[in-house]
């Protein structure tokens, strides 16, 4: 007859739930302290204490099949936007980088998991510790215009793979894919220059997110080659704007055209706030482009004014880059030493640009 009660001895090798026990804590506990606790939850010192004290008492080591497993990638890759909700409306801008995405995953065998972190009534991107529960997926593409870079390091440091989508140099070790903003803005200067115009003013929002700075470089850099470095170091030259819908105006347009202004340029955000504004400004002026003045927008147009006159500018191949960022978070997964190149923009002629007026007329 089996021996019963606590006299009877235990065969095997101890488990969580026994450390649990003895530690007066619950399995999950001990599996957060024993597993190096990667999620990065709050525990008391002292509970972590009492867990490895009760696995010193009891002589408990991992299982390796256990351990094998737990570390085994599951072929899930995580999204996670920092707009206020997440894009998945088809004329949102990040829309097509999701359909390169989804394309890419599919076609490298992965599945997609979608982080809700910045959608309403969630919890915002910004919480302390709103990043870690992306340590669900093997590896993560993360896409904004503005990221909490400490929550990004920490998953960085930590080894996790992650790939941002966008110029995040700024950010060590946290790998990217972009595309050449220089390039294409200064592509879009050279044609405005082609066309006779040396007053060309960029119109853009009021902070230093890489997609904005790397417009601006690239609309200096032509403008000085091509107007010459007075023109191009003119602190007119470049208006940075945290309310566009206020500052530029009918009123402003007509004072700068009178300073010998021919073109302006708007760069494309999130919101596309500072091109509608130039748009509705200059249509509130009484002109039109291109006969009175020049337009040209870095980026694509937004929602609400797609179905206008294509501006001149460039088109962003944002489906090429959500495709792009998948094969270098799989490149990570793999151990693979590999770097996406700058994804080029395509010229864009569009219909808003054209020779200065004759100003005789």
């Amino acid at each position: 007859m089996a021996e019963k009660g606590p006299s009877r001895q235990r065969r095997g090798r101890p488990r969580q739930a026994e450390v649990a026990r003895l530690a007066g804590v619950s399995q999950t506990t001990v599996s957060l302290v024993l597993g190096g606790n990667k999620q990065g939850i709050a525990l008391h010192e002292e509970t972590r204490a009492r867990v490895l004290t009760a696995a010193r008492e009891l002589g408990y080591v991992p299982d390796p099949a256990a351990r094998r497993l737990a570390a085994a990638r599951n072929n899930l890759l995580g999204v996670f936007s920092f707009t206020a909700t997440f894009p998945t409306a088809v004329e949102h801008s990040y829309y097509p980088i999701l359909v390169g995405v989804e394309q890419e995953a599919a076609a490298q065998g992965y599945d997609l998991v979608l982080f809700t972190g910045s959608s309403p009534g969630g919890a915002q991107a910004g919480d302390p510790g709103a990043l870690n529960r992306v340590r669900l997926a093997d590896g993560c593409l993360f896409l904004g215009r503005h990221v909490p870079d400490d929550q990004l390091r920490r998953l960085v440091a930590d080894g996790y793979p992650a790939v941002h989508i966008g110029r995040r140099d700024a950010l060590e070790g946290l790998a990217w894919v972009g595309a050449d903003y220089v390039a294409a803005s200064a592509e879009v200067v050279r044609h405005l220059a082609g066309l006779g115009h040396r007053r060309i003013v960029l119109v853009r929002e009021d902070d230093d997110a890489p997609a904005s700075t790397d417009r601006e470089h690239g609309f200096r850099t032509a403008l000085a080659a091509h107007a010459g470095p007075h023109a191009a170091d003119d602190p007119a030259a470049v208006v940075r704007t945290a309310h566009p819908e206020q500052d530029i105006t009918a009123a402003w347009v007509r004072d700068r055209l009178a300073e010998g202004v021919t073109a302006f340029v708007a760069e494309e955000t999130d919101t596309g706030a500072a091109w509608r504004a130039l748009h509705t400004a200059v249509a509130a002026a009484g002109l039109h482009a291109p006969d009175d003045v020049s337009l040209a927008l870095l980026g694509s147009p937004p929602a609400d004014l797609a179905a206008a006159r294509p501006p001149t500018g460039f088109d962003i191949p944002r489906a090429d880059l959500g495709a792009a960022a998948v094969r270098q978070l799989i490149a990570q997964l793999s151990g693979r030493e590999h770097t996406e190149p700058l994804v080029a923009c395509a010229f864009r002629p569009g219909t808003t640009a054209g020779p200065p007026p004759d100003p005789a007329d």
